[in-house]
């Protein structure tokens, strides 16, 4: 018997010391098994960073030597197709008698030289978001206006032409070169050019066609220390730079192109009234022609977005919104600038019904902030834009003059003559959200609205004011008729 419970202990023992080695191996196991798995995610983690880092420098390069959508085009894709760009703005510009200088000047101070100004016109163009297309010795090519949305770039153009015009001088001054001094001839044309990438080497872009020749011709037919521009160039500029009209000039070929000197900056638009530097008030006309850009890309962005059962909140409000606050903004003497921040708001105070309805002011201040920095807004203005955005919010409580303006512009319809359409799309769209009842509901609300409603600039005051009351009268007739006809249906029945 004794004998019989040892061998069970003996058995019961050595199962115990067989379980526990197990479990301390599988422990072991799992250790090991955690370990090798912290090293894969180590090294997975290691690996993806490096990925990164180097995709990232890739698209640095890329967006560096590229315009922007050939950039991400070349990188969505693998290739970029050959396109055309309607305004486009081409400069040419080559030194006068390069060829006596080179013969004259010591080599080694020439190339420090030339080195100094191709660098000097590199960062002038990166600053006026002007693409470099090649140098060539001493001529230098570049474009504007590559992307989509950018019809005022004949405007940058010519001031960087005036910036490398005084960039050579202050380089004649520095350098000092015995027996020599540097003068340049600019050209400038505005028009269609293909751009594509040719050759072997695949991130070098390039442009041809008859704006990039005529650009050349321009060049060709100018002077020393002058900018000569195309009749289309002059076009878009006249309102921003004095310009000497040349008449029609015969260039090669025979063929006869009229062409313009660039004098200076409009007295009013420069500092001091010298015509040499941009003001203030030149920056915000630059910025209200670009806004032409703006709203190209805003209304094409919300025709193919919006979503189509919006009968009221479309872009055809949007438009009669910025078209509002211009007339009542200008009857109310606000500044130019004012204006441009007035008109910017008005294009999206209704942009973020793309994504909400209910939060749209929350959502089209989103869209200010990530859009306007590449239509050249500053922080301060894009601020601004937001808060007039967020004016708009119902029920509204303006008060600053700028708050007023879009307030009343974004509700002038209580106050106009097709009024009656204005509300039947509304109520169309807020019944399809199960946010209205019936018509009769739909009118006790609107006469309630229109009651607790203001106008509070004086031109909104004085415009709609009396019309809008006219309004508030026929309501209030069709809801005394509607509850007459109630009222005998009941009897009836």
């Amino acid at each position: 018997m004794v004998r019989y419970i040892l061998i069970s202990l003996l058995i019961l023992l050595g199962a115990s010391v067989v379980s526990t080695f197990v479990g301390l191996l599988r422990a072991a196991f799992s250790f090991y098994q955690a370990r090798i798995y912290a090293r894969f995610e180590k090294e997975l983690n290691r690996r993806s960073h490096e990925l990164i880092n180097e995709r990232e420098k890739l698209s640095n390069l890329l967006h560096r030597v590229l315009p922007r959508e050939t950039a991400s085009e070349l990188q969505r894709t693998g290739r970029v197709d050959n396109k055309e760009c309607p305004q486009s703005t081409v400069l040419f510009s080559d030194v006068v008698g390069f060829s006596a200088i080179v013969d004259a000047e010591n080599s080694e101070a020439l190339l420090d030289f030339l080195d100094h100004y191709i660098f000097a016109l590199d960062g002038l163009a990166e600053r006026h978001r002007v693409e470099k297309i090649k140098t060539i010795g001493d001529a230098y090519m570049c474009v504007a206006g590559m992307d989509q949305y950018d019809k005022a770039n004949p405007v940058r153009v010519v001031l960087l032409a005036m910036e490398m015009l005084e960039t050579l001088e202050q380089l004649n001054h520095e350098f000092r070169m015995e027996g020599s001094h540097w003068g340049v001839r600019i050209g400038i044309a505005t028009g269609t050019v293909t751009s594509g990438i040719l050759g072997r080497n695949k991130l070098s872009l390039d442009i041809w066609g008859a704006t990039v020749n005529n650009a050349k011709r321009m060049e060709s037919a100018g002077a020393e220390g002058r900018i000569n521009i195309s009749e289309d160039t002059y076009n878009v500029v006249h309102n921003f730079f004095d310009c000497e009209n040349r008449g029609k000039m015969t260039v090669k070929n025979g063929k006869q192109l009229v062409m313009y000197f660039v004098k200076g900056i409009v007295p009013e638009l420069s500092e001091n009234g010298e015509g040499k530097k941009p003001n203030a008030l030149f920056h915000t006309k630059y910025q209200q022609l670009h806004f032409a850009d703006l709203s190209e890309y805003i209304f094409d962005w919300l025709e193919k977005k919006l979503p189509k059962d919006l009968y009221y909140h479309n872009t055809r409000h949007t438009q009669d919104v910025v078209i509002q606050v211009e007339i009542i903004g200008r009857a109310e003497g606000v500044t130019e600038e004012e204006l441009l921040i007035l008109q910017t708001a008005a294009l999206l105070h209704d942009s973020g019904h793309v994504i909400s309805y209910a939060e749209h002011e929350r959502v089209g201040v989103d869209m200010a902030y990530q859009t306007l920095p590449n239509f050249g807004y500053s922080p301060e203005q894009i601020e601004q834009v937001g808060r007039l955005i967020m004016a708009t919010k119902m029920p509204v409580h303006p008060t600053t003059l700028l708050e007023k303006i879009i307030c009343d512009a974004d509700l002038d319809y209580l106050g106009r003559l097709d009024y009656t359409n204005g509300a039947h799309n509304l109520y169309q769209e807020l019944r399809e959200r199960g946010m209205v009842g019936d018509e009769a509901a739909w009118v006790g609300q609107q006469i309630e609205f229109i009651n607790r409603h203001q106008y509070y600039t004086v031109t909104a005051q004085q415009k709609r004011e009396l019309p809008k009351q006219q309004q508030l009268q026929e309501l209030l007739e069709w809801q005394h008729q509607a509850e007459l006809a109630n009222l005998r249906t009941s009897e009836n029945s």
